[in-house]
């Protein structure tokens, strides 16, 4: 190893903002941490919310306003609203023509299914592997 090239590597105390502090080694003698293996959730098997720029305030604002209001539909539920009451409104003559044509008669159903059964099911040959 060169001389004079790297860094001194003395002991150090870690003091984290829960207030425990413990020795180590660094190449600084004073090291600050916000979390440690005595605060940490994971070891502590707590579980706190950490909030970030007041998310979880701006969280609980909306579902305070959203339990106040209650009732009101989300905008799905009007969209699925409105349309159920444009089928309602709707001529009858429409409506029939429609499910008649949507709804597959058994001439149909025949048809389709005979060119199936008439095939019978194509195997592969099974490939030699050494």
């Amino acid at each position: 190893m060169k001389s004079g090239i790297h860094p001194n590597y003395i002991e150090a105390t870690v003091t984290c903002a829960c207030g425990n502090t413990f020795t180590t080694r660094s190449t600084r003698p004073q090291l600050r941490t916000d979390l440690c293996n005595v605060c940490h959730p994971f070891y502590t098997g707590e579980q706190r919310i950490v909030d970030s720029a007041g998310q979880v305030e701006r969280f609980m604002r909306r579902m305070e306003t959203a339990a106040a209001v209650g009732g009101r539909p989300s905008k799905r539920q009007q969209r699925l609203a409105s349309r159920a009451s444009s089928r309602d409104t709707r001529q009858p003559d429409e409506a029939t023509a429609e499910e008649s044509a949507a709804v597959p008669t058994e001439q149909d159903a025949s048809v389709a299914a005979a060119p199936a059964a008439a095939e019978p099911a194509k195997r592969r040959p099974a490939s030699a592997t050494s």
